[in-house]
């Protein structure tokens, strides 16, 4: 086992039972549903697994980026730290689907293949309006427009905005919101999906690989464009959309309060308009909640972040992803929900050692190479 450094132990002891709340949430729903619909009518947490999620997020990334100085590295870590997995368990559950063994995920058939993996492995897929291989990959297409958010504001020198800007994108959810509450990025626009997605796919590459005036003009145009794909084409409508952004970005207030960039009472009154702006984003009972739950363990856990945390939670938030990604592929092939959480933890240990530390390492080699 690989447990985290003690000063992020308190990240892992998150993720783990963040994975293992969206886990339960789907697999309730589909074992026992009569037993599920009474606890998720008082709390979901599915939601509440995601926003910490998101909140931790916000926390480590801009931390990580600033920690490399490098948008090159930067980008190098997550592509190897996201992606060998995200493929492997996209190409498993279109070989079980193949093989009838899943059904076929909802709409994939509708849309050109070529567009629909272009969104897919940028991981843009929901703000693209395209159909996901794995359902539960929508919210790596919100990380992935807080990514391009942050190397824009790293690359001008204004990261240190963070609370600021966590605070305007709460407020303006709600108009903004109520002005549009569905996606401008219809479900046919094939055109405008390949696009936007190469887009993406060339602001990154020159941030990458240009000189760096033009990584300075690449990565403007790519937080513009993560900004722009949240605010035109959040699927769960425009008011979530943007609170999920200024949920990240209040997580980096967190980080910026340690780092004695701004005022602990600064952090801690983004953290509440964020969650308060948030709370009636949903018409659901069950949402509130797991909003105010999210921010209140993550604050929690922030406060107990000197103490030690058990070994087994901190592993279990490693393989947290590998949790995270495979549990939907799982729930269609096994019968009940004790063999499913059986055969979901191994499963996800052997996915870690042998898909994602590979891939991390490989990660560090190349970025340390190109320092």
């Amino acid at each position: 086992m690989f447990p985290a450094p003690a000063r992020l132990a308190w990240l892992d002891a998150l993720r783990g039972p963040a994975a293992l709340a969206v886990t339960m949430h789907h697999a309730g729903w589909t074992f026992i549903p009569g037993v599920w619909a009474e606890v998720d009518r008082r709390i979901d947490l599915g939601s509440w697994g995601v926003f910490v999620f998101f909140l931790v997020s916000g926390y480590i990334i801009p931390a990580s980026l600033e920690r490399r100085g490098d948008l090159r590295a930067f980008w190098t870590g997550r592509a190897f730290r996201l992606l060998p997995l995200l493929l492997a368990a996209c190409c498993l559950a279109l070989l079980l689907a193949t093989a009838g063994v899943l059904p076929l995920p909802q709409g994939l058939g509708e849309r050109p293949w070529p567009v629909v993996a272009l969104g897919n492995v940028t991981m843009l897929q929901e703000l693209l309006n395209l159909p996901a291989v794995i359902s539960v990959t929508w919210t790596l297409s919100y990380e992935m427009a807080f990514y391009l958010l942050s190397v824009a504001l790293f690359a001008v020198r204004q990261a240190h905005r963070s609370a600021g800007i966590a605070l305007t994108l709460a407020l303006a959810a709600v108009p903004v919101g109520l002005l549009l509450p569905r996606a401008s990025i219809g479900g046919r626009a094939d055109l405008v999906a390949v696009l936007l997605g190469l887009a993406v796919v060339a602001a990154i590459a020159v941030t990458v690989l240009a000189p760096e005036r033009a990584r300075t003009v690449a990565a403007i145009a790519g937080g513009l464009l993560g900004l722009a794909l949240v605010v035109l084409g959040s699927r769960g409508g425009t008011w979530q959309g943007v609170i999920i952004l200024a949920t990240m970005f209040a997580g980096t207030a967190v980080y910026r309060a340690e780092q004695g960039t701004i005022s602990w009472r600064a952090a801690w009154i983004t953290l509440a308009v964020v969650a308060g702006c948030g709370i009636p984003a949903k018409g659901d009972p069950a949402w509130a909640p797991a909003i105010v739950l999210a921010f209140a363990v993550f604050g929690l856990a922030y406060a107990l972040r000197g103490r030690s945390f058990p070994r087994r939670l901190q592993w279990l938030g490693l393989v947290s992803f590998s949790v995270y990604l495979l549990h939907p592929v799982l729930l269609h092939v096994l019968p009940d929900l004790l063999s499913f959480f059986l055969a979901l933890i191994p499963l996800s240990a052997l996915t870690y050692r042998l898909v994602e530390l590979p891939g991390q390492r490989l990660g560090r080699r190349l970025t340390g190479r190109a320092g």
